[in-house]
């Protein structure tokens, strides 16, 4: 399912979404003690990140992480952490803590095993996510041309992380599968344009999720997806 919200400007859609998404982390604090939010990477989300950044928060009982990462050196201008620590990880918020997805040199056996148990343990279930859609319907690192992507969009997948190498996109990924993304308490679809605005009319009008892997979110039963747009 999903509920749509449209800005009349992207400066709007970033001011207001950063107030949602703070007060929420707020009431998770207010809650449990702590908060974690998963964001994704983009030109699209840098004015959301500066202004969640200045927000008064108790940072200091925030876990932040990614839906997903480039396996790549943080230096790499294709890395999201780099993103993260340059937009989001600033002012405020530079006193959260910091999942890092890409942790060593290679995407080993061992390491993703590693990541698993202290994502389990340490993160999820999200309190807040926050995904990107590629024109092609992607979302995180769930490529439709993947060969991985069957098991990433698997109810059995019984992983929370997973390698992915896209056909059509450079770099091997590391991804949070689908099963531990619906499990979030919040979901939000964060898109600007009219291009995105196409493919999500596109991903609306049918519930094939392989084709379109932003599906799974759009047409799930029990998750409502908040769609956060502006052109």
């Amino acid at each position: 399912m999903i509920a749509m919200h449209k800005f009349s400007s992207r400066e709007q859609l970033d001011l207001r979404f950063a107030e949602q998404v703070a007060q929420l982390l707020a009431n998770a604090i207010s809650e449990k003690g702590c908060a974690s939010i998963a964001v994704s990477g983009g030109s699209t989300p840098k004015g959301f990140f500066e202004a969640l950044s200045q927000k008064a928060l108790a940072w200091d009982k925030v876990t932040i992480t990614l839906a997903d990462e480039r396996w790549v050196d943080e230096t790499s201008e294709a890395s999201n952490t780099r993103l993260l620590k340059e937009n989001l990880l600033q002012n405020n918020a530079k006193e959260a803590q910091f999942f890092a997805l890409k942790v060593a040199a290679t995407l080993n056996e061992q390491t993703l095993a590693q990541l698993n148990n202290t994502a389990t343990e340490q993160v999820l279930p999200f309190d807040v996510l926050i995904l990107g859609m590629g024109e092609d319907g992607h979302t995180a690192s769930l490529f439709p041309c993947s060969n991985e992507i069957k098991q990433a969009l698997s109810p059995e997948n019984k992983d929370v992380l997973m390698s992915v190498q896209p056909k059509t996109a450079p770099h091997q990924r590391i991804t949070f599968t689908l099963n531990a993304l619906l499990k979030s308490t919040t979901v939000f679809l964060h898109i600007c344009g009219e291009n995105k605005q196409q493919v999500l009319d596109k991903a609306i009008a049918s519930d094939d999720v392989l084709a379109m892997p932003i599906r799974a979110f759009l047409h799930a039963k029990d998750v409502t997806t908040e769609v956060m747009f502006a052109h």
